[in-house]
């Protein structure tokens, strides 16, 4: 019976490598290549939801009608995708008439700048999560920590306003305070985790969670009783002042997106990665997070660095919530944007690597901007827009998934089943300084 159930082990093994291999041993040139053949699969397979979805749908005008067989649709597939990604970026390619290219385009327009401003929180919020996972933990807790960092931001501008001078050296000193103020916060609401996972071995995943829940529900309470602005009609603090928000540049105000905090999402892009790829501290890191054991044998605190990374993972999702109150919001409002939860898949996307937070925040955002052109300018609900959506990031992201799984497991490296030997573990450890390299 043993040698039966092994046997079947053994099978299952080599199955699964087959799934698993392909994805992990990948240049970053041939990672890019799968992606696009991811988006573009996942456009097919939104093609034909759209399709089917407009098959079902009433409508007294067919909005597309398909060639030869003269059936009718109530939603036109290829103007939902023309909306979804040109809208993004304000119609800069025209459908028809003046040509492809819009002349009359210019990057600096309304929808665009929607777009850059949830790229820009996603950076932060993405990079959050990535620090975690390079440690070999699992940050759930992005949210929370956004959440804590907001408020300590809005409640540290609104308590030093008034004692310092107004214009711009106090608007200023106010950024710097509030942006440092909830660094600090998601740091501490960060660190948390850290301490309950390196000395009382809790699982990081539980605990991130529930301090979501926590973060959220201590906050409103906080400002319903204490910090709500006087007359207002929902559970929000006070407005920060003018002069201490980060104000568009170039882009409509409505946009609520300024060039200057895009460039120091950049800059902490690179930081980050000189940070984790060039310093002693990076490199403890990365190795507690391929094989604490190993790790701690070579001199690493595994301990100690276990709430390092988490406190800088809550601090820089903390600095996401930071942005979301001085450039987005204006203050602490209830109703906090999932961007902590939306780091995750960020994250992933970008296989956990610094320098691909960016583009795979960008895909996001992209995603987010043409979603809403294709409320505003479709009859397409908005339920099917969130369809297909989470189609293209399920696409582009799975791939990720099973070469993480692969690395992580050691199923897509090393010796086959039955070779012998823990090649897959050591296979394991050279692809993780692979991608250090890419």
């Amino acid at each position: 019976m043993s040698g039966a159930s092994g046997d079947g082990d053994s099978r299952l093994r080599v199955a699964a490598r087959r799934v698993v291999t392909p994805f992990v041993d990948r240049t970053v040139a041939e990672r890019v290549v799968i992606s696009l053949a991811a988006i573009l699969l996942s456009v097919a397979v939104g093609f034909v939801i759209v399709l089917a979805s407009g098959r079902v749908a009433t409508c007294e005008t067919a909005a597309w009608t398909m060639p030869l067989t003269g059936l009718g649709f109530c939603y036109d597939p290829v103007e939902v995708y023309v909306v979804l990604f040109n809208g993004a970026l304000g119609y800069p390619f025209a459908v028809g008439d003046p040509g492809v290219f819009d002349p009359s385009w210019t990057p600096f327009n309304l929808s665009f700048g929607l777009t850059l401003s949830e790229t820009t929180l996603l950076v932060f919020t993405g990079l959050s999560v990535a620090v975690a996972f390079r440690a070999g933990l699992f940050n759930i807790g992005t949210q929370g920590q956004l959440v804590v960092g907001a408020l300590a931001t809005a409640l540290t501008v609104l308590t030093l306003a008034p004692v310092l001078p107004a214009g711009p050296l106090g608007g200023v000193v106010l950024i710097a305070a509030g942006t440092l103020a909830g660094a600090v916060g998601g740091g501490v609401w960060g660190a948390v985790p850290g301490a309950l996972k390196a000395y009382a071995d809790a699982n990081e995943v539980i605990t991130t969670i529930m301090l979501n829940f926590v973060a959220a529900n201590v906050a409103y309470v906080l400002v319903l009783e204490v910090f709500r602005a006087e007359g207002s009609s929902v559970v929000a603090t006070a407005y920060v002042p003018e002069y201490a928000r980060v104000t568009p540049w170039l882009f409509p105000g409505s946009s609520d997106f300024a060039l200057a905090v895009l460039f120091a999402a950049v800059g902490a892009v690179t930081g980050l990665y000189y940070l984790l790829e060039h310093t002693a501290f990076g490199y403890d890191l990365r190795t507690s997070g391929i094989q604490a054991a190993a790790a701690e044998y070579g001199g690493v605190d595994a301990k100690a660095t276990t709430v390092r990374a988490m406190t800088l993972s809550g601090a820089l999702g903390g600095v996401g919530g930071s942005v979301w109150v001085l450039m987005s919001e204006g203050r602490w409002l209830e109703s906090v944007p999932n961007l902590g939860f939306d780091g995750i898949t960020v994250s992933i996307l970008a296989g956990n690597n610094p320098l691909g937070v960016l583009p795979a925040a960008f895909l996001f955002g992209l995603l987010k901007g043409g979603g809403l052109e294709i409320g505003f300018r479709t009859d397409v609900p908005t339920e099917l827009v969130g369809v297909l959506r989470g189609l293209i990031i399920l696409f582009v992201a799975m791939p990720e998934f099973f070469r993480m799984i692969g690395r992580r497991t050691g199923i897509g490296t090393g010796p086959s089943p039955g070779t012998g030997g823990d090649g897959g573990r050591a296979d394991d450890a050279a692809v993780d300084g692979g991608d250090a390299d890419a």
